[in-house]
């Protein structure tokens, strides 16, 4: 290594604490800036009345990004998390039965082949085809860099894609195989928040399929806010320094390099820049005109993956009825996913996803009670107010008590709303999107945002508008990607 550099890390997300930890480890001097008062960016946990709630993320799958990563720095992921294997993985809400997907895999096949005859032998030949996909995206493609072609005409590589489905989509790949359309439902649904229709996205994400089913659904113990905390502890054995409540407001320049971050509260000197805050913010609010990646027209044609309604609820009794992760396919799923990404507008009869973490975790609520996070996945950029929040809330508790058959909303002592003005406003996040870019085919490796700014030789980005793309695992690599290609430039 040629000398220490001062390297600022924008955003303590997964993507800003990965890339801060690998460069550390370099041996740099690393400062990561966060504006909001909590670390962890979109995965923060806040507590009221005895509850605790993560705000984001909530699904912890693909365990073996989570332990490469802290295999990276010759550390065990067991001395930092207590994890969990789920079973049931989830349950499944249709309009006429209830399914509990089992972690056991001769279970599930068994469970398949009671609502398709045939379908556990198929269950077999699609997911040794999509742990293919699995094997050669995860442990080759997503770890580079997106920067050129070149990187992609390796024989290896060449050879792995054209196994990959890449113009296939979903929609299709999966009725090859299954014909029963529950069935079909639980292979689309992992696909639901990458930011397309399974007709418009790569038959490449039946990788997730084997996620799901193969790795497991797990649950770090005290939620997933500990996957931040254990982060951080990393980070800081590595010497990385944080400083939360800093809103990057601008930047100082010389010589076509930002050689100043200025913050709310100061300023602070740089020789290079990482960011991990919203990629579309800072390329076009924070830099200079004359140094952005991207015009306004490029942004606006970017097609974004899904935002959220979230509601953040305390019961002061147990519900029986529900497991850690309940999906709720009562309705149409083509009509919703439309409503998400055809024409995007407020969902007639939504979908959505309830998590009960204090099923399995009683440190998150008080005894005998319950905490329930809500989600609907939602078009980014609507109109968001009180009152349609409000709508949406007695529309799905009302479905949630019909479906699970007790009484919930009487029993309601704490609750809290987030949508689209507040993902905007906590994250400047591009038209309140929740997970970032859709995962299609036109915005997959080198078409994503470049994770380098190509007139300013010392900024990169990282993050869920850049690749490898949106979810807690491709964050991780993003910064590990990122960290490595700014390794390369300083070496």
């Amino acid at each position: 290594m040629k000398s220490k550099k001062n390297i600022c890390v924008i955003g303590s997300g997964f993507a800003g604490l990965s890339s801060a930890t690998y460069l550390a480890d370099k041996g740099h001097n690393v400062y990561v800036l966060e504006k909001n008062s909590k670390l962890g960016g979109r995965a923060r946990q806040f507590s009221s009345k005895e509850f605790t709630f993560d705000m984001g993320p909530s699904w912890y799958w693909m365990p073996d990004v989570f332990e490469k990563y802290f295999n990276d720095f010759n550390k065990d992921i067991a001395d930092y998390l207590t994890l969990k294997r789920l079973d049931p993985s989830y349950k499944v809400f249709f309009h006429d039965e209830v399914i509990d997907i089992p972690a056991d895999y001769e279970e599930l096949k068994n469970l398949f082949e009671s609502m398709e005859e045939g379908s556990a032998e198929k269950l077999d030949l699609f997911l040794s085809q999509a742990e293919r996909k699995y094997k050669v995206g995860i442990q080759n493609l997503v770890y580079k860099p997106g920067l050129s072609i070149r990187e992609f005409l390796d024989k290896e590589t060449i050879i792995g894609a054209l196994k990959l489905d890449i113009f296939q989509s979903m929609h299709n790949h999966i009725r090859k195989y299954f014909k029963n359309e529950k069935i079909i439902k639980l292979l689309e649904f992992p696909i639901l928040f990458l930011g397309a229709t399974p007709k418009k996205t790569p038959a490449l994400y039946s990788l997730m399929n084997y996620a799901d089913i193969k790795l497991g659904t797990w649950f770090p113990e005290g939620g997933m806010y500990k996957i931040v905390e254990a982060m951080v502890k990393l980070a800081e054995e590595k010497g990385v320094k944080f400083y939360t409540s800093q809103e990057v407001k601008k930047f100082s320049y010389t010589n076509k390099k930002i050689s100043h971050v200025i913050t709310s509260k100061k300023t602070y000197d740089t020789d290079y820049v990482v960011c991990s805050g919203d990629y579309h913010h800072f390329d076009q609010n924070i830099i200079e005109d004359k140094y952005r990646n991207y015009s306004p027209s490029y942004w606006e044609k970017r097609i974004l993956a899904p935002s959220s309604l979230l509601f953040y609820i305390g019961l002061d009794k147990k519900l029986k009825n529900v497991s850690h992760h309940c999906l709720f396919f009562d309705k149409d799923f083509e009509k919703h996913a439309e409503e998400i990404y055809t024409t995007p507008r407020w969902p007639s009869e939504p979908l959505f996803y309830a998590s009960f973490t204090s099923k399995t975790d009683n440190s998150v609520a008080p005894k005998n009670h319950e905490n329930m996070f809500l989600l609907i996945p939602i078009a980014p950029d609507l109109e968001d107010n009180r009152i349609i929040r409000e709508r949406y809330f007695d529309l799905i508790i009302s479905r949630l008590e019909k479906l699970t058959n007790q009484n919930i909303k009487d029993h309601i002592i704490y609750k809290k709303s987030y949508g689209i003005t507040d993902f905007k406003k906590d994250y400047h996040s591009f038209k309140g999107n929740a997970y970032g870019l859709a995962n299609t085919l036109f915005q997959t490796a080198i078409l994503k945002p470049s994770l380098k700014n190509k007139k300013l030789k010392n900024l990169y980005f990282c993050g869920q508008l850049t690749v490898p793309g949106p979810g807690v695992p491709p964050s991780l690599i993003s910064g590990n990607v990122v960290a490595n290609e700014l390794t390369k430039k300083i070496d």
